[in-house]
């Protein structure tokens, strides 16, 4: 049988696996295209950001500027419950990160780890920093590929 697991992004007509989908970032990735620009055009909930700085294990003060959210704009998200567009897209890229890390690096504290340490692969710069465009994040995710192929550069 299968149940939403606690962590899950928002769905509620997509049943997902808590044995395959252990985080919020990994279910990310198992939606379908359509209900996930859907959901991010809409705005996602407040609660996906935190279900995000706690699979990263970041005070939201340090994963908030990354996301490019001031205190002000943090405290109005709180307020009206609901992220940006652009913001949602921003919290979808770095749970993609996450639940890319994850996967090849095979533990929480590895992934984590790794997405806040400086990387010589990107030039010295720390994962989670690089990934603020969409440009970084794709170099992030063809770094954590090289790895996963041994081709680590």
């Amino acid at each position: 049988m299968k149940t939403k697991p606690k962590n899950s992004i928002r769905y509620p007509d997509l049943e997902l696996d808590p044995m395959i989908l252990r985080e919020t970032a990994t279910a990310v990735q198992k939606l379908p295209p359509s209900e996930l620009v859907r959901s991010v055009e809409q705005g996602l909930p407040l609660a996906e950001l935190e279900d995000l700085r706690r699979d990263l294990d970041l005070p939201m003060d340090r994963l908030a500027p990354r996301l490019g959210l001031s205190k002000a704009t943090l405290h109005r998200r709180r307020i009206e419950g609901r992220l940006s567009s652009d913001e949602s897209d921003k919290v979808v890229r770095f749970a993609r990160l996450y639940a890319k890390a994850l996967e090849i690096l095979g533990t929480e504290q590895n992934a984590r780890l790794w997405l806040s340490t400086s990387q010589f692969g990107l030039g010295g710069a720390v994962p989670l920093d690089f990934a603020q465009t969409e440009v970084g994040a794709r170099e992030v995710e063809d770094l954590l590929t090289r790895i996963d192929y041994t081709v680590y550069s």
